[in-house]
C-alpha cells in the first residue's frame, strides 16, 4: 500500500501491528508510544519529513482516548495535573512545530535530535529506578498497596488545588506538588513535543514519577490525557502551516496515521486495563529499556564521528 504524503510503500497490516505492540507496554507508564514510532518510521519505513511528526500527533489523537477512558473509569485520573500540563505545553507545541519545519527538516539533524531526547527520557527513568528506595517512601507505599489490591477500587482524591499547590491522596498516602514549576517545565516539554511529534507525554510521565513523586498508577492517565490535548493542537498547527510550505511535506499522512491509530487504540486500552496487575517497577523498567535502546542507536553515528580514533 502506497502512502503519498509519506512517500513510502508498506503492507497495511504492519503499521497497526507495530502500534499495538508498542502501545500495549508504553501506555502502562502513561506514554502513548509515539516516541518509539519515530525510529520505526525513520529507520524501517524511510519516513523522514516534518510530516512524520504531524502523523505521530495524529496517531496520539486516535489511540489515546481508549486508554484515558479506562483510567478515568477506574478513578485514576488526576485532572488538575492534566490542566497544568496542558496549559504549559500548548504554547511550546506551536514553537516546536515552527522549529521542526525551519531548522530540523534535514533527516540527519532530526535523527541526532531524536537520539538526545530519547537518551534524556531514558536516563531519567533509569535514574529513578536506581535511586528508587531513597526518593519518596510515600510513592513506594502507594504503588505497593495499589498493586496488592489491584482488583479493588482505588480512586485518587484531591485535597487542595490552587495556583501554587496541589495536594491529593492515593492508597492511604498523601502527596503534594508545586504547580508553577510543573507548568514552566511543561513549556519546554511542549517545544520538544512539537518538534518530535509526541505531544510531550513521554517526557512528562517520567518527570512526574521521578521528580514530583507521583505514583505511576495515577501518573499514566494524566500524562496520556495531556498528550492527547497537545497532540490535537500539534496536528492543527501542522495542517494550517502546510499550505505555506508547498515544496515540503508538512501535514500528516492521514492514511498512515489512521492505521497506526487503530493499532494504538487497541494497545492503549489493553495496556491501561492490564497496568494495575503489573508491579510499578516492572512498568518503569520496560519503559527505560524501550527508550534507551533506540536512543543509543541514533547517537552511535554522531559519537563515533566525534571520537579522535575510530
Amino acid at each position: 500500500m502506497y502512502f503519498p504524503v509519506a512517500g513510502i510503500e508498506v503492507s497495511p497490516w504492519i503499521p497497526p501491528l507495530v502500534a499495538f505492540a508498542i502501545s500495549l507496554f508504553t501506555s502502562m507508564g502513561g506514554v502513548s508510544g509515539a516516541f518509539l514510532l519515530v525510529p520505526f518510521q525513520a529507520s524501517v519505513l524511510g519516513f523522514h519529513s516534518p510530516s512524520m511528526s504531524a502523523t505521530n500527533h495524529l496517531f496520539n489523537i486516535l489511540a489515546i482516548p481508549s486508554g484515558v477512558w479506562r483510567y478515568r473509569r477506574e478513578g485514576r485520573m488526576l485532572w488538575p495535573v492534566v490542566w497544568i500540563v496542558t496549559l504549559g505545553t500548548l504554547p511550546g507545541v506551536l514553537l516546536g512545530v515552527l522549529m521542526r519545519i525551519h531548522w530540523l527538516a534535514d533527516p540527519e539533524a532530526f535523527k541526532l535530535f531524536v537520539g538526545i531526547v530519547l537518551l534524556y527520557i531514558g536516563g531519567q527513568l533509569a535514574l529513578e529506578l536506581i535511586r528508587k528506595k531513597n526518593i519518596d517512601r510515600h510513592q513506594d507505599a502507594a504503588e505497593e498497596q495499589f498493586w496488592k489490591t489491584a482488583g479493588a477500587p482505588a480512586a485518587v482524591s484531591i485535597r487542595e488545588f490552587s495556583a501554587r499547590r496541589l495536594a491529593y491522596d492515593f492508597c492511604g498516602q498523601s502527596f503534594e506538588m508545586r504547580t508553577l514549576p510543573l507548568a514552566l517545565l511543561c513549556l519546554a516539554v511542549g517545544i520538544i513535543g512539537g518538534i518530535y511529534g509526541i505531544g510531550g507525554g513521554s517526557i512528562i510521565a517520567p518527570l512526574l514519577i521521578a521528580f514530583f513523586g507521583m505514583p505511576v498508577y495515577i501518573a499514566a492517565g494524566a500524562a496520556l490525557m495531556a498528550t492527547f490535548v497537545t497532540s490535537l493542537a500539534g496536528v492543527t498547527f501542522y495542517q494550517l502551516l502546510a499550505p505555506w510550505y508547498p515544496h515540503l511535506a508538512v501535514g500528516p499522512d492521514w492514511g498512515l496515521g489512521l492505521l497506526f491509530g487503530l493499532g494504538g487504540m487497541a494497545g492503549m486500552y489493553c495496556g491501561a486495563r492490564l497496568q494495575k496487575f503489573v508491579r510499578a517497577r516492572i512498568v518503569k523498567t520496560i519503559l527505560a529499556i524501550c527508550i534507551l535502546v533506540p536512543a543509543l542507536g541514533y547517537l552511535r553515528a554522531p559519537l563515533r564521528s566525534a571520537l579522535p580514533f575510530r
